[in-house]
């Protein structure tokens, strides 16, 4: 049975790629859902993609149940996998949005942080429950939480296992912002990026990454080795003579 439905929208500046998770009651995270968000991660060539649960569910985290059975040794290799989907998607060349609805949890949150941006709506919330259940977050919340929102906030969400809502969510930075429709956010931020150049956007994705691992000594040389790269792009010459023309760039699709 398939749990993800996979959509083009159109945003007026181009198609990007809905992935909508339903998979009820909590759309959590088990091997067979994480196998499938893989096998259809991979499968999109889009300039952009959103990811999306269902009206009260983003992921409610992974499937106890099935964790409950796991070895050692099994749950290593879980993790493995679920931090293989997540690297996949944060490894994306385009960006990618989570549009998150209602409860993102442990492996849910873990999801929508490997996307570039996140945007909540006002039921949304946020947390890593798993030391309350004698575990810690396993596909890369311990890693992507303090890298985005810094090591206090970080510690102090994962150690005591609480929730938080959007607004406290968007005071410490874990999301973009907070939306009534986020799904329709998430499709405008998306168009807005679609009308820039395809080809500068993944290079400045790709460099921040590359550049969040050095330091900010090697990271400015990585920048302007990037910088002179996009020149050899076509959407460079297409960008700077649109502006000096006074006309909209028309940018290769």
């Amino acid at each position: 049975m398939e749990y993800v439905k996979v959509e083009k929208r159109e945003t007026g500046a181009g198609l990007v790629v809905v992935l909508t998770i339903d998979k009820p009651p909590a759309n959590a995270l088990n091997q067979e859902l994480i196998d499938e968000l893989y096998t259809k991660f991979l499968s999109i060539d889009a300039a952009g993609i959103i990811i999306t649960g269902t009206e009260k569910v983003f992921v409610a985290g992974a499937d106890i149940v099935q964790m409950s059975k796991l070895s050692p040794i099994e749950a290593e290799l879980f993790s493995i996998k679920g931090n293989k989907l997540m690297s996949l998607i944060e490894s994306y060349p385009h960006p990618v949005i989570a549009a998150v609805n209602g409860y993102a949890l442990g492996g849910g949150l873990e999801l929508a942080l490997s996307c570039d941006i996140i945007i909540g709506s006002k039921k949304a919330v946020f947390g890593f429950p798993e030391v309350t259940l004698g575990l810690i977050p396993g596909f890369g919340g311990t890693q992507r939480l303090m890298r985005l929102i810094g090591k206090g906030y970080a510690k102090e969400l994962i150690f005591t296992g609480k929730r938080i809502n959007a607004e406290q969510a968007e005071k410490i930075g874990l999301i973009n912002n907070i939306a009534d429709d986020v799904l329709e956010t998430s499709v405008e931020i998306a168009r807005d990026i679609r009308k820039a150049s395809r080809n500068a956007v993944s290079v400045a994705k790709r460099t921040m990454a590359d550049g969040a691992e050095l330091s900010n000594q090697d990271a400015l040389k990585l920048e302007a080795a990037r910088f002179g790269l996009t020149f050899s792009h076509k959407d460079a010459a297409e960008g700077m003579s649109a502006f000096l023309e006074k006309r909209a760039a028309e940018f290769e699709k």
